[in-house]
């Protein structure tokens, strides 16, 4: 393969330093192109040293300053702010790993994918609450998309692209987070600290608490509703505690075809960074003799009302996936910090569902004033609640 031209957006979080480790174990494949990071200064700059990246930029303009004079005496620039980022994004880079957390990311998406670049999805928001805007403007400009979630990544390596019509369904596994086994009065008292302590993988804390709630196997849905031409209907969901077999194809003659492996976010993240061709990674390799068994259960919808929440936004498209993601984001935030418990996340999003139901969007503006919208009154459900 030739040298490769990478941007990571959202370099310091999990996803961003789990490319990075990657691109050190072959650095002469790759050139870094643009780096960025929210307020982790110290992390960003020691990452544009390492790669030895053209540009790094910092979303907090106060923190210019600090990022310039980490980066003295090299050849990086620095840059700040929001619109530096989308800027970054749309530089001449082949591959741009999407992996900015939340509404934040959804312009510099756009704007990679507007520059015809392979971008690696990280950001579940692109397709959660823009799908159809944003597998347009990939369709307009010629850009790939390519999946990072373990899962649509697992979905897309054993996918028949080229007969669709083949797939009787596609599985979306889940380990069933922290709380697989926790009654709901158990859950009633669950902690941040419970909530974010994944038994299998290492994710930051807003997806660790997604996990936990099952929220994130809804939000998967619609992602995989977008990425792979199924139909709603087409799409199931089962709990697999050991997060070995991170997803499974059906075709219409019963064959399931499943993909394997450890559960580190290196191995999605490899596959997409050299595709088509493969890379070496330093994951632990599966020894399915030492795991010795592969557990299956249904998902129970009714101790994890976020998985039916999400489906319904997605049967009923339009503007519900965004008012769902927006008011989702709102309701962590609020459990992280204490101002609601863990089973509100979920009442929020309903109580936010039930209350606003906007027409359908069709520009980015658009989205950003219903998740506006969706997250001013997922916070007055918050108030009424603390009544």
């Amino acid at each position: 393969m030739s040298r490769r031209r990478i941007s990571i957006l959202g370099a310091t979080g999990s996803v961003g330093g789990s490319t990075l480790d990657l691109i050190a174990h072959d650095r002469d494949r790759f050139e870094v192109v643009a780096l960025t990071a929210h307020r982790d200064v110290d992390r960003l700059a020691d990452a544009a040293r390492a790669t030895d990246a053209r540009l790094a930029v910092i979303g907090d303009e106060a923190l210019l300053g600090a990022l310039r004079e980490r980066l003295a005496g090299t050849d990086t620039e620095a840059a700040a702010g929001d619109a530096a980022i989308v800027a970054a994004a749309g530089l001449d880079a082949d591959w741009t790993m999407a992996a900015i957390v939340g509404s934040a990311g959804l312009r510099p998406v756009m704007a990679a994918i507007d520059a015809g670049a392979t971008v690696a999805l990280a950001n579940k928001e692109a397709l959660v609450s823009a799908g159809a805007i944003m597998t347009r403007a990939a369709r307009a400009a010629g850009a790939t998309l390519l999946p990072v979630d373990s899962e649509h990544n697992a979905v897309f390596q054993c996918f028949d692209h080229a007969a669709p019509e083949r797939v009787a369904r596609i599985v979306l596994t889940a380990s069933g987070g922290p709380f697989r086994t926790w009654s709901a009065e158990a859950m009633r008292a669950a902690t941040p600290e419970q909530a974010v302590k994944h038994p299998n993988w290492s994710m930051g804390a807003k997806i660790s608490v997604d996990s936990a709630t099952m929220m994130n196997k809804g939000l998967e849905l619609i992602e995989a509703f977008h990425l792979f031409p199924v139909g709603e209907e087409r799409l199931d969901i089962v709990v697999h505690p050991q997060s070995v077999v991170h997803s499974m194809v059906e075709y219409v003659d019963g064959s399931v075809i499943a993909q394997l492996g450890t559960p580190d976010m290196r191995t999605p993240i490899a596959h997409a960074l050299a595709w088509p061709d493969r890379m070496k990674t330093p994951c632990q390799r599966l020894d399915l003799a030492r795991i010795a068994r592969l557990d299956f259960e249904a998902a129970d919808t009714v101790r994890f009302p976020a998985i039916a929440l999400a489906r319904a936004a997605l049967a009923a498209g339009g503007a519900r996936p965004a008012v769902l993601n927006a008011a989702n984001e709102e309701a962590v935030a609020a459990f992280l910090s204490r101002r609601i418990g863990f089973l509100d996340i979920a009442a929020i999003v309903r109580d936010t569902l039930d209350g606003y139901d906007p027409p359908a969007p069709h520009r980015l503006d658009e989205v950003f004033a219903i998740d506006r919208e969706a997250r001013a009154r997922a916070r007055a459900a918050m108030e009424v609640l603390a009544a």
